[in-house]
């Protein structure tokens, strides 16, 4: 179904796959390790995500609820995870899996067609509390059944979601003021739109414009829940980042299919307040682990203040981060605006990856930038090291579901042309208007190298354009056609139009210069003042204590503002990186035992050899320290 009010549309289920490079490894990554892995955590009665509450509420299986009240789901996020890769794969025991588990979901929903588990399987009453996540859970499952029928072409678990959908719409449209509150984490308005597009039942989307119109619109709203006030007049980012990026997502799916300019107006301001004033240099939102808002709301896994962005206690939650680049997708398709691009590929290289280790098999829930090692003071769920199940399992399957879906962010069609939103080994086989086949091959190693290769091996007659984008990072584009420079001039943070008649074989070149870049931030960022972060490319670095001669601590390095930091890849370090390798500035820390002021002395600093690794790979080796930003010397 074709939202109308999208500028960009995307591929078509399984038009995109990986060939080679950071993506193909991961995407493969999630099918061999990571799905399995995570099918086994939601097994363990111990983890706070089970699988097999459903058995219980389905009859097949005797128990009680265990885990979370939003259980539920955090596995359809992981069933989600499993259909986008049969898209791709058509593995045969994926679908089995997939059609076990929509069989005894079937079995477990009520008549009427409610569903959800931790309700089902104890004295709770339905509608009783927000903290019950029973929209959380019901939105997940529509987004699952929708990506499912997609994915393999079969309708049983759309049907589950359109008889849930059904029920909720009996109970929402009338806008009873006693659930005025409801929907804390509002991954339903994503599921409702999703359902609307899969069977063009115009009530799924009437209720998910509902859903966005209940925020806000009576008293005894907080800003914890984004509804102390409606989103249309909403200016700034607030409370909870998981809900609020969900909620932004949401308007964004209702905006694409309606076009209300108010809609976009809001999501246009609060995206300008995330990333001008609380966005951390990884892509990463959610500053405060508990606080209170501008409006004395008191607020927990929340945005802070503007430019309040603390290093070592930083939320930063995987699901928002996630969240965000998921908001900044929709965005980029609303509008083709490149800005958005940028920062979806800040998170999915960034803060997106570092809540999973480099073997699949192990998480972490919050992505501070700093890190103390053992001396670290362990806020709400902050944890030493990786864990496989947790207190709360809900960024193990939100990284899964994204990874698995990653190919479907990189090229989207428009009437002008195909546009290249992320660069990895991929090939695109789909079909021009007129149904005429158009194949591409791009060939890159990108993130580590900012050279793009893209053959055409199959092209409709007519013209029309490859837009290519241009980071906003990127200085010095060169652009050439069939190896002749095309005289254009790419401008940072754009997409550039390659335009004209395609023949098979025809070659387009970019190239992206990658010099390291020493990265500063807003002054009234205090807590970053007079440091800085590194990055080369997409990718931000940091300095971890494993790579530190022994007995040189991470506090006692200071960068030079002429440093030269040189790239190599190690093939065997950390899953394989490019480190950047060179000599900083080494200034003991000195003795702080029991105070807090010393005297300014000019002290002497000795040279030492430092290595870099991507953030996304730290907490790999052991109980480390570790730091994003470093002080200038």
């Amino acid at each position: 179904m074709k939202s109308p009010y999208l500028k960009l549309k995307s591929v078509d289920v399984g038009s995109v796959r990986w060939t080679d490079g950071f993506w193909a490894e991961r995407f493969e990554l999630c099918h061999r390790t990571i799905l399995p892995s995570m099918r086994r955590a939601l097994e363990d009665p111990s983890n706070t995500a089970i699988l097999k509450n459903f058995s219980v509420a389905a009859g097949l299986a005797k128990g009680e609820h265990r885990g979370t009240n939003w259980s539920d789901g955090d596995c359809c996020k992981w069933l989600e995870a499993l259909a986008h890769v049969y898209g791709v794969t058509v593995d045969a025991e994926l679908d089995r899996q997939l059609d076990a588990w929509i069989d005894i979901i079937e079995k477990a929903q009520e008549d009427d067609g409610y569903i959800s588990t931790q309700i089902q399987l104890s004295d709770k009453k339905r509608w009783e509390k927000i903290a019950h996540h029973e929209l959380y859970n019901m939105g997940h499952l529509m987004t699952a059944a929708c990506v499912h029928g997609r994915a393999t072409g079969k309708g049983r678990f759309l049907k589950i979601a359109a008889r849930l959908a059904d029920y909720l719409y009996g109970v929402f449209q009338p806008r009873p003021p006693e659930l005025a509150h409801f929907g804390f984490n509002p991954s339903q308005i994503m599921g409702l739109v999703d359902l609307y597009r899969a069977t063009g039942n115009p009530k799924y989307l009437e209720l998910a414009g509902i859903f966005v119109d209940m925020r806000g619109s009576q008293p005894g709203g907080g800003d914890q829940n984004q509804d102390h006030a409606p989103l249309r007049e909403e200016t700034e980012a607030v409370g909870h980042a998981v809900t609020a990026t969900y909620l932004y997502c949401g308007a964004a799916d209702v905006y694409s299919e309606t076009g209300e300019g108010a809609l976009l107006d809001a999501l246009q301001r609060l995206w300008t307040d995330v990333t001008a004033r609380k966005m951390y240099v990884t892509g990463a939102i959610g500053t405060l682990h508990q606080g209170v808002s501008l409006r004395r709301d008191p607020v927990h896994e929340s945005f802070a203040m503007a430019y309040k962005l603390p290093s070592s206690t930083a939320y930063t939650e995987t699901c928002a981060n996630i969240g965000n680049a998921m908001w900044n997708w929709r965005m980029l398709n609303i509008s083709g605006n490149a800005k958005y691009a940028d920062v979806m590929e800040q998170v999915i290289y960034n803060s997106g990856l570092s809540g999973m280790s480099v073997d699949g098999t192990h998480f972490c829930y919050t992505n501070p930038l700093r890190w103390y090692g053992k001396d670290h003071r362990l806020l709400s769920h902050d944890t030493p090291s990786r864990w496989f199940i947790h207190t709360c399992y809900c960024c193990p399957p939100q990284v899964a579901r994204t990874i698995a879906r990653m190919h479907e962010w990189v090229y989207g069609l428009s009437e002008a042309g195909v546009w290249v939103h992320l660069y990895g080994g991929s090939r695109l086989e789909t079909e021009w208007p007129g149904g005429v086949p158009l194949k591409l091959v791009q060939e890159t190693d990108y993130p580590w190298d900012g050279r793009m290769e893209i053959t055409v091996e199959a092209a409709p007659e007519a013209e029309f354009a490859l837009m290519l984008r241009i980071p906003g990072w990127s200085r010095g584009a060169e652009l050439r056609v069939n190896g002749e420079e095309t005289g254009e001039k790419p401008a940072s943070g754009t997409y550039v139009a390659v335009k004209r008649k395609w023949s098979v074989g025809d070659t387009v070149v970019l190239d992206l210069p990658m010099p390291v870049r020493l990265i500063k931030a807003h002054p009234r960022a205090e807590e970053i003042r007079n440091q800085v972060a590194v990055m080369r490319g997409p990718v931000v670095y940091c300095l971890e204590s494993a790579d530190l001669p022994e007995g040189v601590r991470v506090a006692d390095i200071h960068i030079q503002r002429n440093i030269v930091l040189r790239p190599r890849h190690h093939a065997d370090l950390l899953g394989g990186v490019t480190a950047l390798e060179g000599e900083a500035c080494r200034l003991p820390e000195g003795n702080w035992t029991e105070t807090l002021y010393q005297p300014a002395e000019i002290a002497k600093f000795e040279r030492v050899p430092i290595t870099l690794i991507p953030y996304y790979a730290w907490k790999n080796r052991g109980v480390t320290e570790m730091t994003v930003w470093m002080p200038v010397c």
